[in-house]
């Protein structure tokens, strides 16, 4: 956009907010809102723990795979068709979903979602970033990743009341209203902006992209599940290593890459893209293990559960908006560290109190804290990195913001989720030696299935059900323990590389 066209009316303004946050809450609510209907899912599908992952997971994989590619095409080619189309194919996969009769089905529509997905996300911040004039951009960011945060929160209320009132499949019928909103919206008041350059379409940059994305968030889901060494595992990660490889080599030598190489020298750029990579890792994962452990060690209902993260994004939210301020004053690579760490004392909170007896009080003050370090963290390392690629690459700058997020949530809810499904099951096969395989092998597939066969098991029954109950609460803090030292890294990289000085103005 011009200086001419960019939207200096605060109604406009407000108008173009509404229609991008509400497009990218049906994206966010499409993952929470899953995850609170884990448990009916599982046990409607026939799904083991392993079958769950992959519903979840083939959504974020087919995402992080293609946000790059995505953005890059909405720069070139306008973003407001790419988003009206990725609304199009999402609100689809959504609807067919709803009337999943099998494991594979799910899969199969959530890919197909993720593809969605992948064309609305990155548009939604890149026509924030390039229609906001520059005095405005930085709180109009903040409520972007204010909603991008918590919005999932909307998704976790609207699916835990379908599914205790209704049914699993009732949890779809919300991003399917969302993006109805979203694109009567969008047609209305979304600018059609792009980018206009002579240079050919880095089209062998993008498949690269999309196969080093790919490779690594199907390594990190199946290699903690199937071993390390196993083929999948392998042939994933080594030809994400490859793919990188290559990529670089190629993007330093094409005349319009898709992502300039040498962009990650400039030190906000990297601090943001790692810190929001680590933290949206953790914040998928503990989302992933927390809503069993509502559901199915404290007895609560879905829509009970979903309550019980409210005050996370009660906290998360309003942080997330005062945070250009907080870092105005102190600088974004403080802003950020602090957020981090206090981020990591919320999982260690979480680990050191989380009990089956203790209940829900065991990790509130964890969740607090959770949202507090979130709430720090998002803006400022989302305006590091748009704020260093040029106005005519805001669609690759979103989608590498966009990459960031879903990567690391891809690799978290991977990651956590396969170090909570392997422990449990070592738990509950120690826990239940003496019982017949036809019970133990069942019971140790996910906490859902060990409630199923508890309730076919006559008097060992009762044993099953508390075994499972120890068996997660010990994975879980397991898993979290994990998160520590994954947030660490992005700590000590703040500290060591963050920027000097970069503020958000």
């Amino acid at each position: 956009m011009t200086p001419e066209q960019l939207a200096t009316d605060k109604r406009t303004q407000r108008n173009i907010l509404i229609a991008m946050c509400t497009s990218l809450v049906a994206v966010v609510a499409s993952v929470s809102g899953l995850n609170v209907a884990q448990q009916a899912l599982a046990r409607d599908l026939h799904a083991s723990q392993s079958g769950v992952l992959w519903i979840i997971n083939a959504y974020t994989l087919a995402m992080a795979a293609l946000l790059m590619p995505v953005g890059a095409i909405g720069d070139r080619w306008g973003r407001k068709p790419v988003l009206l189309t990725g609304l199009s194919v999402f609100g689809a996969a959504n609807l067919f979903a709803a009337f999943a009769t099998s494991t594979e089905w799910m899969i199969i529509c959530r890919a197909v979602a993720g593809i969605g997905a992948a064309m609305i996300m990155p548009v939604t911040l890149s026509v924030v970033t390039s229609s906001f004039p520059a005095a405005d951009r930085a709180k109009a960011i903040g409520v972007w990743a204010g909603f991008a945060g918590s919005g999932g929160m909307i998704g976790l209320f609207v699916s835990a009341f379908m599914v205790d009132q209704l049914s699993w499949r009732w949890t779809y019928a919300l991003p399917v209203a969302l993006v109805l909103i979203g694109g009567v919206m969008a047609i209305r008041h979304a600018p059609n902006s792009k980018e206009h350059t002579a240079h050919p379409f880095d089209t062998f940059g993008s498949v690269l992209a999309a196969l080093a994305i790919g490779g690594i968030v199907l390594g990190f889901q199946e290699g903690p599940e199937l071993g390390w060494f196993s083929p999948i595992a392998v042939a994933a990660l080594v030809t994400s290593a490859i793919a990188i490889i290559v990529f670089v080599f190629w993007e330093r030598r094409h005349p319009a890459p898709l992502l300039d190489i040498s962009s990650f020298r400039d030190r906000a750029l990297a601090s943001g893209t790692v810190t929001l990579t680590i933290v949206f890792a953790l914040m998928f994962g503990i989302f992933l293990v927390l809503f069993p452990y509502f559901q199915a060690v404290v007895g609560w209902t879905a829509l009970r559960s979903a309550a019980g993260m409210l005050p996370m994004a009660l906290v998360m939210m309003p942080t997330s908006a005062g945070a250009p301020r907080v870092a105005a004053r102190f600088g974004a690579r403080n802003t950020m560290l602090t957020g981090v760490v206090i981020f990591s004392l919320g999982l260690v909170t979480m680990a050191m109190n989380a009990s089956v007896s203790g209940g829900y009080l065991s990790v509130l003050p964890g969740l607090l804290i959770i949202g507090l370090g979130m709430g720090l963290t998002m803006t400022p390392a989302t305006a590091s990195i748009t704020e260093t690629l040029p106005e005519d690459k805001q669609g690759v700058a979103s989608a590498l913001n966009d990459t960031s997020r879903e990567l690391g949530g891809a690799i978290g809810m991977a990651l956590l989720g396969s170090v909570l499904s392997s422990s449990f099951r070592t738990n509950m096969l120690h826990s239940l030696k003496g019982l017949p395989d036809a019970l133990v092998k069942p019971a140790s597939d996910g906490i859902a299935n060990a409630f199923g066969v508890a309730a076919q098991a006559g008097d060992a029954g009762p044993a099953i059900i508390d075994a499972a109950k120890h068996a997660f609460v010990d994975a879980w803090v397991q898993s979290m323990w994990v998160g520590v030292a994954i947030s660490a890294v992005a700590a000590l990289f703040l500290l060591f590389r963050g920027p000097k000085r970069v503020t958000v103005t």
